[in-house]
């Protein structure tokens, strides 16, 4: 196979295997998606993306990491992402939305503005998470989840994806990676619970897959669903290789295509060895041993190393992030680079 190779997944196809990763903007008001999303993610299924997906979309208010994070919680964030999911398509891309939880990690500044936690003068909201464990030390303390809020979550995710599809996405993507709200549950450093949700493996991996089921009965038979996780938490008694390989292994039969794999996140100033390419052998081990389709990302910005990781077996799909924010048309300078020849919108034909 090669990165321009098409795949199919359930009914959908996608044109190559280049994403458009999940990119949080710090850009909504009241979670609503508006014409900037639009352009960035338009412009990207412009630029020949096999699949564009939604940056972090909050299942639920409190569960945005900054009150600039879009949501997916109520009607009219629905109508407005209608239009982009519409607009991705019609562009040639499959349009997918992430949706996701920030726990711990939310009420926090945009980056450009430090990024750290909201004051109460600034608007700070209740924070919850497995455990009563804050992310750092000048963070909020969260409110360790009862099953209630357990069961709430569980029933916001679902009732996201019910609006993911009616929003017209083909692709739903539940983010349990870098050390939002699924991820705490999943790591032994922030989820300290000795209830049925904590503990051993099945505990912590419990409403994980609660959700995906949850998930699953509601995202139509037909379109695909994947799972971004970080593999390894890049900290001793954190979340494992082994069990990143365990967890796939029991995604796959609760109908999880995709298996999305980056790293870290889940605590603070970790040393992460950056190279590029550096989360490949996680995804490709992942792909091995649980025989399950994977994505990989993590610093490949260039052409020659995408079509490397596809054509040699190491992951089905290549995840670009910020080599996509510099090259909104990253894919046609890949195939540019590597002498394939890929249609181009009309009205952009005469420059190729």
């Amino acid at each position: 196979m090669t990165l321009f190779e098409s795949l199919q997944q359930r009914d959908v196809i996608f044109r190559n295997r280049i994403v458009v990763a999940p990119m949080c903007q710090y850009s909504a008001i009241d979670g609503m998606p508006d014409e900037w999303h639009l352009v960035h993610l338009g412009s990207r299924a412009v630029g020949g993306a096999g699949a564009v997906v939604s940056e972090a979309t909050a299942v639920s208010p409190e569960g945005r990491i900054s009150a600039g994070d879009v949501g997916i919680w109520n009607d009219a964030q629905v109508a407005s992402w209608r239009r982009i999911a519409d607009f991705v398509r019609r562009q040639g891309a499959v349009p997918g939305v992430q949706l996701a939880h920030a726990g711990r990690k939310a009420s926090v500044h945009a980056p450009w503005l430090g990024g750290g936690p909201l004051s109460e003068a600034e608007g700070a909201w209740a924070t919850v998470a497995p455990s009563a464990v804050p992310f750092d030390g000048d963070w909020h303390v969260p409110v360790a989840m009862d099953d209630a809020a357990i069961a709430k979550v569980v029933a916001d995710f679902r009732a996201a994806a019910v609006r993911a599809r009616d929003a017209g996405f083909d692709l739903v993507e539940l983010h349990a990676a870098h050390g939002y709200l699924l991820h705490q549950f999943l790591s032994p450093l922030s989820n300290r619970r000795d209830d049925a949700f904590g503990g051993d493996f099945a505990g912590r991996t419990r409403l994980l897959l609660d959700v995906v089921r949850a998930v699953r009965e509601v995202w139509p038979s037909h379109l695909p669903l994947w799972v971004r996780i970080s593999a390894t938490d890049w900290a001793d008694g954190g979340w494992t290789p082994d069990e990143s390989v365990e967890l796939a292994r029991r995604l796959k039969p609760l109908g999880v295509d995709l298996v999305d794999t980056s790293s870290g996140g889940l605590v603070p100033r970790v040393k992460i060895p950056l190279a590029p390419g550096y989360q490949v052998p996680f995804a490709t081990r992942i792909r091995t041993e649980a025989d399950i389709a994977v994505g990989a990302v993590g610093l490949i910005t260039s052409p020659e190393h995408a079509e490397a990781i596809v054509r040699e077996g190491h992951a089905d799909m290549v995840l670009i992030a910020r080599e996509n924010l510099r090259d909104p048309y990253f894919p046609r300078t890949a195939a540019a680079a590597l002498g394939v020849s890929v249609d181009a919108p009309k009205q952009y034909a005469r420059a190729w």
